[in-house]
């Protein structure tokens, strides 16, 4: 019996790729609209939910460090189980099944957020649960949505992602709009609960497509994947050779049993996650020492395509500071702006007061503008005076831009300290900027790597990538505890700077340092074209 997803096209369509758009496609993009705005309904007001309530049994000097830290290992954990979520798919039990069932997970969590609003246990457990859910599904919904379509429609694929972008920051702009108010009005309980309601319905709407979608089953393992040949080459011996790189490896290996073991001292958080960086550096390191070793025990195309991934992983290893300075905005920008003054502001009319959680919203909103705005005007702009914006040149420029708005915010933050009453709408410049950068480096990212990456390891590129957000907020999570030590307090002191405006010009020099080696880095990249090659009839 036929596939009631798939429809008949007419026959020019099949052979333009302007076939109809698959019945199923509402289902999902239902699925993902509701989604996005739990998520971000429930991250965007964490950050104050921590400082006001949950974590009042700590001194209040130490609740805004804490809550960021509790912050930053949800976003790591909700940036590490895509690789469990796509190990699950693509091994065992296929995109759909285990959308499904990790999105039960998902809803569990936010069940806890609401029932456990005064249990700290409880609440993280809900948050560990979120992480797992929405991590889990992290990698293959945009992957599902392209199992719907084929070479009678592939052009229609184009509509159905940037739906998807504007479900996304759809859902975001309203979510950092509603749940401060609700946060304030009526309580955690039915701040978190809404989220999860809404993550309950994206379970029944997506449940409700199940006979209309495309079910691709599992694939069978690769014997020429990414991590196969980087074993065979980290073993293989040659007469009369050592092993450096496979000597290299172990260090890496060594140096992860080292760090794990500094678990009482760090958190397990920073003592794993610092483990799997040291595995992956040292790992990649060795494994390009002795790449071409596998050759002939895996076909070129497999050796050169790790070589490929290699590559792209310097690039990734540059972009992870700007993690590090995207996400504070839900943590260090929103505590900056609960110390701020929030004017009363008229629009049509109608007056309101704006919360500081809710400057969240302009980055949605920006981002929706910015990107057309790029595309039709900056960059025609730059190719007729004769700069061609490159990715690698976007993304230079992005870390720039980042770092820009970290020096903003330090600067806004140092008039604080002085006693200088300063408006939220002060937060308003950083928030240009920073988006700028998301729009440059983020958007870009997945851009450069799908191009750069061949067939074969785009999965690889693609967990890899999601890795760059885990190691970004490591580093936040290793800065935030390292201000507790006393050697490091007194030097701050001696600075004459406070506490957060000195870690604010931190990552500004941070993100400025690495932009600066990304973009000579850039300049020696020889880019490549791995984009798929139509067959012509």
């Amino acid at each position: 019996m036929a596939n009631p997803a798939v429809q008949a096209a007419p026959v020019e369509d099949q052979e333009s790729g302007n076939g109809p758009l698959p019945r199923q496609i509402p289902f999902i993009i239902a699925n993902e609209a509701c989604e996005r705005f739990s998520f971000y309904g429930m991250r965007n007001i964490l950050t104050p939910f921590l400082v006001s309530t949950l974590l009042l049994f700590l001194p209040q000097a130490d609740r805004a460090s804490e809550a960021k830290h509790v912050f930053h290992t949800f976003v790591i954990g909700v940036y590490f189980f895509p690789l469990l979520g796509g190990w699950l798919a693509d091994r065992f039990y296929g995109k759909y099944n285990t959308i499904f069932w990790m999105s039960l997970v998902y809803v569990a969590g936010h069940a806890c957020l609401a029932f456990f609003e005064d249990n700290l246990q409880g609440f993280y457990f809900g948050l560990f649960l979120i992480a797992l859910g929405a991590g889990g599904i992290k990698p293959l919904v945009s992957a599902f949505v392209g199992d719907q379509f084929d070479k009678t429609n592939k052009k229609r694929a184009k509509v159905v992602y940037d739906a998807f972008y504007w479900s996304i920051n759809f859902g975001s702009f309203f979510a950092s709009l509603l749940m401060p108010l609700f946060l304030k009005n009526y309580g955690p309980a039915v701040a978190f609960g809404i989220p999860g309601l809404l993550m309950a319905v994206a379970c029944v709407v997506f449940w409700a497509g199940r006979k209309r979608y495309v079910h691709v089953p599992p694939a069978a393992p690769n014997p020429d994947s990414f991590t196969r040949v980087a074993r065979t080459a980290l073993l293989a011996q040659k007469p009369g050779q050592g092993r450096p790189g496979l000597a290299v490896a172990i260090i890496g290996v060594a140096g992860a049993i080292a760090s794990l073991c500094m678990t009482p001292s760090w958190g397990f958080v920073i003592a794993a996650c610092l483990a799997l960086v040291l595995l992956l550096a040292f790992g990649g390191i060795g494994t390009g020492m002795q790449l071409e070793r596998a050759r002939g025990l895996h076909p070129d195309y497999a050796v050169e395509g790790v070589r490929a991934v290699l590559r792209i992983l310097i690039v990734f290893a540059l972009v992870t500071p700007f993690w590090s300075l995207f996400d504070q905005k839900a943590s260090t920008w929103v505590l900056q702006a609960n110390n701020m003054v929030s004017p009363m502001l008229s629009v049509f009319g109608f007056e309101f007061q704006l919360l500081p959680a809710q400057m969240q919203a302009v980055n949605p909103i920006l981002v929706m503008l910015l990107i057309p705005l790029n595309n039709l005007l900056f960059f025609p702009v730059l190719r007729k005076i004769g700069v061609e914006p490159t990715p690698l040149r976007r993304m230079t420029a992005g870390m720039v831009f980042t770092s820009s708005a970290w020096i903003v915010i330090g600067w806004v933050q140092l008039q604080m300290d002085g006693g200088t009453p300063m408006s939220i709408l002060w937060q308003l410049l950083p928030y240009v900027l920073l988006t700028m950068g998301e729009v440059l480096v983020s958007a870009t990212g997945l851009e450069f790597a799908y191009s750069q990456a061949p067939a074969s390891m785009k999965g690889s590129i693609m967990s890899f990538w999601i890795l760059t957000t885990t190691v970004g907020n490591l580093w936040v999570l290793i800065v935030n505890s390292s201000v507790k030590n006393d050697a490091v307090l007194g030097h701050i002191a001696s600075s004459g700077f406070g506490l957060i405006a000195f870690q604010m010009f931190f990552f500004a020099g941070f993100a400025l340092l690495t932009a600066l080696v990304f973009g000579f880095y850039a300049t020696k990249y020889k880019m490549v074209d791995n984009y798929r090659v139509e067959k012509q009839a």
